[in-house]
């Protein structure tokens, strides 16, 4: 977490040569596997073992004082409670096979949880510098604003790139609606590799979530349908680009993610230049 001394306000006395930044280069990607690349899914829990999920390499849960009501991130060994965090997972672990995986759990049974364990298990997985972190979740509580818009910055300026669903209705929620995390919503075409562009954001990119195949509680599988999985497709992507190109920044993945978009057609020509317009 950045404080105020370390902010730069200004360059002063220094040039290009004291700034050395190494780089790798932005473009349409191929052959990652997610290799050396830590993903944190904050969710529900994942199941230990589920085939279709693999092995986690740590798995935590927030956790509420009966006596202080004060919420701490605590080693957890309980696994799913009720679903969600696997198919999440599941998703993942198919798009990306060689990622590492961790868990942060912050929903209870039956899908229940509240606004300030979502910040509590959000804020801690984005100081661990986790790469990538898949947020199936959000909020429509304004109060809840402000802190998620600062935790989503630091994650953004510290280079773990949140990728987070657009609520399922046409409402504000958040920390999607954020410009600093990656935003998802669902498609209904039936190519499960796709992800789209969307020229008219908030919303930023479009992924498999209709009827999509997932892992379950007791090693099974369903079908179900929402953005939450989508977006674990598009952590999934995000997980591939960094393994191969593991020094981009957000806004570089972000721009890998729109140059791969089916939907976006790169000339292969320069665009010619629009003529001045003529002066009065």
């Amino acid at each position: 977490m950045s404080g105020a001394a370390d902010l730069t306000w200004s360059l002063r006395d220094r040039g290009p040569a004291d700034l050395p930044v190494l780089a790798d280069a932005v473009g349409p990607d191929s052959g990652g596997t997610g290799k050396g690349v830590r993903v944190c899914v904050v969710d529900s829990g994942i199941e230990p073992d589920h085939p279709l999920v693999g092995p986690l390499q740590g798995s935590w849960a927030v956790v509420r004082d009966p006596a202080t009501r004060e919420l701490t991130v605590r080693p957890d060994s309980a696994g799913d409670t009720c679903g969600h965090g696997t198919a999440c997972a599941g998703i993942i672990r198919r798009t990306a096979p060689d990622c590492e995986l961790y868990s942060v759990r912050v929903l209870g049974e039956r899908f229940t949880g509240t606004g300030d364990m979502l910040i509590a298990g959000l804020r801690w997985a984005v100081r661990q510098g986790f790469d990538v972190i898949n947020l199936s979740l959000s909020t429509t509580r304004t109060r809840f604003l402000e802190e998620l818009h600062s935790i989503a910055d630091d994650a953004f300026f510290g280079r773990t790139a949140i990728v987070a669903s657009a609520h399922n209705t046409p409402v504000e929620s958040y920390p999607w609606r954020f410009s600093s995390v990656i935003s998802v919503g669902s498609h209904q075409e039936d190519d499960q590799e796709l992800h789209l562009y969307n020229p008219t954001p908030p919303v930023e990119f479009f992924a498999p979530g209709q009827n999509v195949r997932v892992p379950w509680l007791g090693g099974t599988t369903i079908r179900t349908t929402g953005n939450s999985f989508a977006t674990p497709y598009v952590a999934g992507l995000c997980a591939r680009i960094l393994s191969r190109r593991p020094l981009l920044t957000i806004f570089q993945l972000k721009s890998a993610l729109y140059l791969t978009a089916a939907n976006v057609q790169v000339p292969t020509t320069p665009t010619p230049e629009a003529p001045d317009d003529p002066q009065h």
